[in-house]
């Protein structure tokens, strides 16, 4: 009876640290799905939900063994947030900036570029089963199910089932994250490509109708006329004659005055200029690449590092799902959705040194033992045996963390950083929840 029952434990202890948090990850993408299939049980079951992950997690922080290392990770994780937010506010000002400065008038008139990848995705409509066509078609994922199923993968690590600290992951994921939005807000602001949707700028932003002056004096003469097209490579200079446009309003903003010219205000607006900025959204044109399969792809090489198994298997096919979805319902080019996944992937590569599944304690035993070689050897010849223990202390000391913080330090960090995820997972889930 003995060993059954501490086979079973074992057994229970396998499954909550290897499959407890992919049978969390699929309840809690199915039971989101059911607002499609039937939302009274969407109704009902979404909040059982939540409050059962969050009852589980709180009551495993009593018994989490690596406090310390956490509270180690802080203040990489607090810079990771100031970065992101820095990142952020750029990406902000570059998305209207790209939407304002050609005006409405243009974004109505350009045509969609040639997207091969949606001629591909018309024509398998026509040749494959309607079951699956139904499938592709179906909003299973969005932008809020790969942040929530990141935010699921670091609270795991109170099961043990990833590597501490937690929020050395967290660290990583935002800090890649915040590199690769500001990447995207310097290719899309660098060359301005039409939206696939040409609607989309009239009905969301309340740009002038003309062109910025910077535009039409570099952009609107030279647009179309090939031989002035021409000549221009030839010179290298401004030549043509601007045409008269209405003035451009300009609000007294004090010191902020110089976003004027980025932001491009209009007096239905407002006169505030951080308004202009939480209407930006997602932006007009096309934002080359795709920020919501960035987000996708980070998540899908966290899990697949941090966790493994069949589950990051499944989080990569709601990638792959997500990305044919961001094609077929024109939110994206193809190119915006391939350009993102490779970068997703090599910006996660290149950002281990801020955390890592590596066990990096063997190494620094190993570089120690190194180091200890020769003293070791003559401790030996010498038959110094308290040397030898000594020498050894120190090798296996060298794999520890060092500099302790007192018990009181612990919990008060413990609680504060405990309430600020479940306030940050709230949040983040309401604010990304329409997508």
């Amino acid at each position: 009876m003995g060993r059954n029952d501490k086979g079973a434990r074992s057994s229970w202890r396998l499954l909550r640290e290897n499959g407890g948090l992919g049978l969390a990850a699929i309840s809690y993408v199915s039971v989101d799905y059911l607002r499609y299939l039937s939302p009274s049980w969407h109704e009902r079951l979404q909040p059982s939900l939540w409050i059962a992950l969050s009852i589980a997690a709180v009551t495993r922080v009593p018994f989490y063994r690596n406090w310390t290392a956490e509270l180690r990770a802080a203040i990489p994780f607090l810079a990771s947030i100031i970065i992101m937010l820095s990142a952020l506010l750029f990406e902000a000002l570059s998305v209207r900036f790209s939407t304002a400065v050609l005006g409405l008038d243009w974004h109505v008139s350009a045509s969609p570029l040639p997207d091969t990848g949606q001629w591909l995705l018309l024509s398998l409509n026509e040749k494959l089963p309607r079951l699956v066509v139904d499938i592709l078609r179906a909003h299973i994922v969005g932008l809020h199910h790969f942040l929530m199923l990141f935010i699921m993968l670091g609270f795991s690590v109170l099961f043990n089932s990833i590597r501490a600290p937690g929020l050395g992951l967290a660290a990583r994921y935002m800090f890649t994250m915040a590199i690769g939005r500001l990447l995207r807000a310097i290719t899309f602001v660098s060359t301005i490509l039409p939206s696939v949707r040409p609607w989309c700028a009239s009905s969301r932003f309340a740009v002038p109708a003309h062109p910025h002056p910077w535009a039409q004096k570099y952009y609107v003469p030279y647009a179309s006329d090939s031989n002035t097209i021409r000549m221009l490579i030839q010179s290298d200079n401004h030549f043509a004659t601007v045409k008269d446009y209405p003035a451009e309003y300009r609000p007294d903003w004090g010191k902020m005055s110089f976003l004027i010219d980025i932001l491009r205000p209009n007096v239905a607006e407002g006169s505030a200029w951080y308004q202009l900025l939480k209407k930006a959204g997602g932006g007009c044109n096309d934002l080359m690449y795709s920020g919501h399969m960035l987000v996708a792809v980070l998540t899908a090489m966290a899990w697949m590092e941090a966790y493994g198994g069949w589950t990051s298997a499944l989080i990569w096919f709601l990638v792959l799902h997500s990305a044919q979805r961001e094609i077929r319902e024109r939110h994206h080019y193809s190119v915006d959705v391939v350009v993102a996944i490779y970068v997703g992937i090599l910006l996660w590569k290149m950002t281990g040194f801020v955390w890592s599944n590596k066990d990096t304690s063997k190494s620094k035993r190993l570089a120690k033992l190194d180091e200890l070689h020769g003293r070791l050897t003559h401790a030996a010849k010498d038959s110094d045996i308290d040397d030898i223990r000594e020498l050894l202390k120190e090798v296996e000391l060298a794999g520890q963390e060092r500099g302790g913080f007192p018990q009181w330090m612990i919990y008060v960090f413990a609680v504060i950083a405990t309430a600020f995820s479940l306030a940050f997972v709230l949040l983040a889930f309401t604010l990304t929840s329409d997508g």
